[in-house]
């Protein structure tokens, strides 16, 4: 069983850990980490306002958020 952990498990790992560890200084260096609250809510619009969902699974209605 060691073997599997020096050949297969440990690499993989490293791996992973250099990708992620790329990803990040990706991010930063391309800006994807600066005023994060507003890119967050930039996705919203007037069709759809922040703290309105508008969407729902299919074959069930939302809820109506003036009901309680």
């Amino acid at each position: 069983m060691d073997w599997f952990f020096y050949a297969v498990a440990l690499p993989f790992t490293l791996l992973f850990l250099a990708s992620a560890a790329y990803a990040l200084h990706w991010a930063v260096k391309n800006g994807q980490l600066k005023e994060f609250e507003k890119n967050a809510a930039s996705i919203f619009d007037d069709e759809e306002p922040v703290g309105q969902p508008t969407d729902y699974f299919p074959g069930r209605r939302p809820a109506d958020p003036t009901r309680r």
